[in-house]
C-alpha cells in the first residue's frame, strides 16, 4: 500500500470517529467503551493473523514492548481523552493533540536518536497554529483554573501517552516486530489494563445492546482501530514518527468538514485562515526537495 493511501486512511477515519463516539456516550462508562473497542479490535486482528498463518509466538521481551505500546497507545491515551472532555471541549483537546507531531520530534530525538528536521518542526508549528485558529473561540475563552485546568492537564497527558506510544511502535518496527501481530497483542493488553482501571474505579460493567451503540462500536473497533491504526503505524515505520504524526493535525479538518455538513457549522474568516495554515503546514512537512539529476 502506498504512503499516500496510508496517510489518507487514518485522517479520514479518525476525522469521522467523533460521530461514532457520540453514540457511545450514555449507558456504558467511557472507559468500558474504550476497553470493548480495543478488545474487539484485538480479536479481529488475531482471527486475521490466524487465517493468514502469521506468526503469533514471541519472546517475553517482545511481549513486554507490545504491552508497553498497548498501555500507552490503546489504553491510557484514550481513557485520558475521554475524561479530559468531561471538563473541556473536544475542540480544545484537538488543539492539544495537534502538538503530537512536536512531541514525536522531541521524543524521537531523545529515545530513537532520530535527527530533528527543521522542516518538520516548521510545518508542525504552522499546523498547530492553524488548528488553534480553527477552534479559536474555545482557545480564547480558556480559563486555567479548577476543572478546566484538570481537563487540560489530562489532555496534555493523553497527548504525551500517545506520542510515547508512537515512539514505542517505531522502536518495535525497528526491532522487526510485525505491525499486525504487535497491534493485536497491544490492543489485547491495552483493553485488559482498561478493564482493570474500570474495576478499580468501581464502574458498573454494563453493555448497551442498542443498534446505535453496537454499530458505533463495530465502526470504532474495525475502522477506527484495526484499519486506521494499522495504516498509521505502518506509515510511521516507513517515514518516521515525526512526519507521520501530522495525521493528527489533519484529523480536525475532516471533523470540521463533517460538522459543516451534518451540524450546519458556519465558518468565519478566522476558521478559514486556520484551515489554510493546516494545509500549508501539511505541504511543508511532507514536501521533499527533488534531487537534481547529474
Amino acid at each position: 500500500m502506498g504512503n499516500t493511501l496510508l496517510y489518507v486512511i487514518p485522517v479520514v477515519i479518525w476525522g469521522s470517529t467523533w460521530l461514532a463516539i457520540k453514540s457511545q456516550l450514555g449507558i456504558v462508562p467511557p472507559e468500558l467503551s474504550v476497553a470493548y473497542r480495543f478488545l474487539l479490535g484485538a480479536l479481529v486482528l488475531f482471527v486475521y493473523a490466524k487465517w493468514r498463518g502469521l506468526n503469533l509466538r514471541f519472546a517475553r521481551r517482545e511481549h513486554a514492548f507490545m504491552a508497553l505500546q498497548g498501555l500507552l497507545l490503546f489504553s491510557l491515551n484514550y481513557v485520558m481523552v475521554y475524561f479530559s472532555e468531561l471538563y473541556v471541549t473536544s475542540g480544545l483537546v484537538a488543539v492539544l493533540f495537534s502538538a503530537l507531531i512536536i512531541l514525536n520530534v522531541l521524543f524521537g530525538a531523545l529515545f530513537l536518536r532520530t535527527p530533528v528536521r527543521a522542516q518538520v518542526l516548521l510545518g508542525a508549528l504552522v499546523g498547530v497554529v492553524g488548528v488553534a485558529l480553527i477552534f479559536w473561540p474555545e482557545v480564547a475563552g480558556l480559563q486555567m483554573e479548577g476543572d478546566r485546568l484538570l481537563g487540560i492537564t489530562l489532555g496534555i497527558l493523553a497527548a504525551l501517552s500517545a506520542s510515547l506510544g508512537n515512539i514505542v511502535s517505531a522502536r518495535n518496527q525497528r526491532a522487526k516486530l510485525p505491525v499486525i501481530q504487535t497491534n493485536a497483542y497491544g490492543m489485547l493488553y491495552g483493553s485488559l489494563v482498561t478493564f482493570l482501571f474500570a474495576g478499580l474505579r468501581g464502574a458498573e460493567f454494563t453493555f448497551d445492546p442498542s443498534v446505535g451503540y453496537v454499530g458505533s462500536l463495530l465502526y470504532l473497533a474495525i475502522f477506527g482501530s484495526v484499519i486506521a491504526f494499522g495504516s498509521y503505524l505502518t506509515l510511521l515505520g516507513r517515514i518516521g514518527a515525526d512526519r507521520a504524526a501530522y495525521v493528527n493535525v489533519m484529523v480536525p479538518m475532516i471533523a470540521l468538514a463533517l460538522s459543516v455538513v451534518f451540524e450546519g457549522l458556519q465558518l468565519g474568516a478566522i476558521e478559514f485562515a486556520g484551515v489554510a495554515l493546516v494545509l500549508l503546514g501539511n505541504v511543508i512537512v511532507v514536501w521533499r526537495r527533488q534531487q537534481a539529476s547529474a
